[in-house]
């Protein structure tokens, strides 16, 4: 049973071809399995369709522009929201739009404003994500909530656990024999990719959440906008 990531390296080592049945892997070739699974997990981490959950992590308003996010560092926030504190036993939520690009947080003109917030805007920034949240939310009277994937598993060691859902493990047993094989050189084997596009496949299906969907911010807050033209919440004020 394959339940540590020593036991898909070696797996993987033979279905590859790379060793043969019966034969104990070299330390190097399972570390190198063990390097490109790891590399393979990062990958995975960047697609919301093969992470299994996502994560609300609330903040207190301390009066701050921004705020670092965390644990892992995320590269975009499906959904803020603001909840009005003291909150109580019917605590009220404010949807936050968001802003895709510093391109588009760098038009408004008043960044200084405090008051309700109504947009976040995530920069991507490396090691350490920063979300800026605009009108600034005074200090303690709100808990902002920011949305986004959760944590795939840091493998660092062959005596790792997998420590993901059961249909996860023939997707990365597929798409590592698939990568020892080029690494190795050796011509990757088709049965092996159809096996690893079918394996994903049916790890993006069962993760796939389509939001309802929704106006562009500038058109929820201003109207239509005429092409060119800066979207109303960029404007410094409250419409």
């Amino acid at each position: 049973m394959i339940t540590s990531t020593g036991d898909l390296v070696t797996f993987c080592l033979r279905a590859s071809g790379i060793n043969g049945v019966g034969q104990t892997p070299s330390a190097e070739d399972s570390n190198t399995g063990l390097e490109l699974l790891a590399m393979l997990v990062a990958q995975w981490q960047r697609k919301r369709w093969l992470v299994p959950s996502l994560i609300d992590l609330p903040i207190t308003s301390t009066g701050a522009q921004s705020y670092t996010i965390g644990p892992v560092r995320p590269t975009m926030l499906h959904a803020a929201y603001a909840r009005l504190l003291p909150a109580g036993s019917n605590p009220l939520d404010v949807s936050l739009g968001i802003i895709e690009s510093r391109e588009d947080y760098s038009q408004i003109t008043l960044k200084s404003l405090s008051t309700w917030p109504a947009v976040a805007f995530l920069d991507t920034a490396w090691p350490t994500g920063r979300v800026y949240v605009w009108p600034i939310p005074p200090a303690g009277q709100f808990e902002l909530h920011f949305i986004f994937p959760a944590a795939l598993p840091t493998y660092t060691a062959l005596t790792d656990p997998i420590d993901l859902p059961p249909e996860y493990r023939e997707a990365l047993l597929w798409s590592l024999c698939v990568r020892l094989q080029m690494t190795y050189g050796l011509p990757a084997r088709p049965d092996h990719v159809a096996a690893m596009h079918q394996a994903v496949s049916v790890v993006s299906g069962a993760n796939t959440q389509i939001g309802t969907l929704v106006s562009p911010i500038g058109a929820r807050r201003g109207g239509s906008m005429a092409a060119g033209s800066s979207p109303s919440f960029m404007s410094g004020g409250m419409s």
